[in-house]
C-alpha cells in the first residue's frame, strides 16, 4: 500500500470499492443495449442501412473511447485525477440514459459518442488511481478484483437490459443512471494522491534515462487489447442475431448468453493473481486466446441454447484472465511519469477493438453467414494461442519475474 493509502487506513475498504464500482461502469457499457439490438433495428427499419447503424450504436462509444482516451491520460498525468472521475462519470449517466428519450437514431448515436468519452475518462482515471494508491502485490491484487468488478457490472447491466429490452427497447438505457448514484460516494472518499515535488530539468532526464517507457511492450500489449475485443465483442454485436437466426432469440435469453460469460470471467478475475502463482503471463495469452477460440468455433457449430451457454462460459475463462493480465504487466513496466497515458493507450485499444470488431465481422456474417464469421474469428483467436503456448517457455520475462 502506498504511503498515500496509508494516510487514510479507516477509508481504504471504502476507496477500493468506489474504484471497483466505478471501473464495473466502463468495460461492458457498450454492451447494456445489445439485447435490444434487433428491436431497435426494427424501429428504424425506414433508414437507410439501418442493420449498420444499429450495431453502431452498440459500439459507437468504443470509438470515442479509443479517441479520448489518451487525452484523459495525458490531463491526468498533467493536472490530476479527482476532478476528471467526477466530471466523467456525470456524464456517463447523462449521456447514457438519453436514448430513453431521444427521438433519431442520429441523436442517438451523438449521446452515444458522449458516453464514450465518458467512459474514457472513467476507466483511465480509475484504473490510474489504483496504479497510485496500491504497489506490488496489494496492486497485483487489486488489479484482479477489479477485472472481476469490471465482469460482475457486466452481469448486471447485461441482465438488466435483457430483461428490460423485452419491455421496450429504449428501457435498457436506463442502466446507464446507475452512475448517479455512485456519484456522491465518488466525491467523499476519492482523493487526488501526493504527487512528486517538481524536478529540474536535469532530474527529469536523469529519471527518464534509469526509467525508460517499454515502448515494444505496449505495443505488444495495445495490439493484443484491440485483437482479444474484436473477437470477444462479436458476442454482443452478433449473438444476437444469431440466436434470431436459430429460432431461440428474444432479451432475455441473450441477456442470459451474455451474461454467463461475463460472470465466469469475474470469477476467473477474482482468483487472478493465484493464477499468476502457476503460470506465466504468456501462458495465460496462450489459454486466454486458446478458450476464446474454442468458444466461438462451437458456436459457429451449436444450435441448441443450453450448448450456447456451454460456448459463453468457455468464452468467459478465455475473456478473465486477459485484463488483469495486461494490466499487471502494463503497471509493473510503465514508469509512473507515464502512466496516465500508459493506461490510456491501453484503454485506447480496448474500445477500438470493440468499435472495429462489426465493421470485421459484418462483411464476414454476409459473406459466409453469422456461423461462418464466428468459425473463422475462432480459427483466428486459436492460431493465436498456439503462438503464445509455442513462446510461453522461451525468451525474457515479460515483468521480470515470471
Amino acid at each position: 500500500m502506498t504511503a498515500t493509502m496509508a494516510a487514510r487506513p479507516h477509508n481504504a475498504a471504502a476507496i477500493k470499492t468506489v474504484l471497483l464500482l466505478a471501473s464495473s461502469l466502463t468495460v461492458m457499457s457498450g454492451a447494456t443495449i445489445a439485447p435490444s439490438l434487433p428491436a431497435l433495428q426494427a424501429h428504424f427499419a425506414e433508414v437507410p442501412g439501418a442493420d449498420v447503424w444499429a450495431r453502431l450504436i452498440l459500439t459507437a462509444p468504443a470509438l470515442f473511447i479509443a479517441l479520448a482516451s489518451p487525452v484523459a491520460g495525458a490531463i491526468i498525468d498533467r493536472f490530476g485525477r479527482r476532478r476528471m472521475i467526477l466530471a466523467a462519470a456525470l456524464l456517463y449517466g447523462l449521456a447514457g440514459s438519453a436514448g430513453l428519450v431521444l427521438e433519431t437514431i442520429g441523436a442517438i448515436l451523438g449521446s452515444r459518442a458522449l458516453l464514450g468519452v465518458a467512459v474514457a475518462g472513467v476507466m483511465t482515471t480509475a484504473s490510474t488511481l489504483a496504479g497510485d494508491y496500491f504497489t506490488g502485490a496489494d496492486r497485483d491484487r487489486f488489479l484482479g478484483f477489479q477485472a472481476s468488478f469490471m465482469a460482475f457490472g457486466g452481469v448486471v447491466f447485461l441482465l438488466g437490459g435483457g430483461v428490460l429490452a423485452d419491455l421496450h427497447w429504449r428501457a435498457p438505457f436506463a442502466v446507464y443512471a446507475l452512475a448517479f448514484a455512485l456519484l456522491p460516494a465518488m466525491a467523499l472518499l476519492l482523493f487526488e494522491p501526493a504527487r512528486a515535488p517538481r524536478q529540474s530539468a536535469e532530474a527529469r532526464a536523469a529519471a527518464a534515462r534509469d526509467e525508460p517507457v517499454p515502448m515494444g511492450l505496449l505495443a505488444l500489449l495495445y495490439g493484443l487489447a484491440v485483437l482479444h475485443m474484436v473477437l470477444f465483442y462479436a458476442l454482443p454485436v452478433q449473438l444476437p442475431f444469431l440466436l434470431q437466426d436459430l429460432g431461440i432469440g428474444g432479451g432475455t435469453r441473450t441477456g442470459i448468453a451474455l451474461a454467463t460469460a461475463t460472470l465466469v470471467a469475474a470469477v476467473v478475475s477474482l482468483f487472478f493473481r493465484h493464477l499468476m502463482r502457476i503460470a506465466s503471463h504468456r501462458a495465460i495469452f496462450a489459454f486466454s486466446f486458446g478458450a476464446m477460440g474454442a468458444a466461438l468455433v462451437m458456436l459457429s457449430q451449436v444450435e441448441s441454447y443450453p450448448l450456447i451457454l456451454v460456448a459463453m462460459v468457455i468464452a468467459g475463462f478465455g475473456l478473465g484472465a486477459l485484463m488483469p493480465n495486461y494490466m499487471v504487466i502494463l503497471m509493473a513496466r510503465a514508469p509512473e511519469r507515464v502512466r496516465g497515458r500508459a493506461v490510456g493507450g491501453l484503454t485506447t485499444s480496448i474500445f477500438l477493438g470493440q468499435f472495429v470488431s462489426p465493421l470485421v465481422t459484418q462483411p464476414l456474417g454476409r459473406v459466409f453467414g453469422l456461423a461462418g464469421a464466428f468459425a473463422a474469428i475462432g480459427l483466428l483467436a486459436l492460431a493465436v494461442g498456439v503462438a503464445f503456448a509455442v513462446v510461453a517457455l522461451r525468451g525474457p520475462s515479460l515483468v521480470g519475474r515470471e
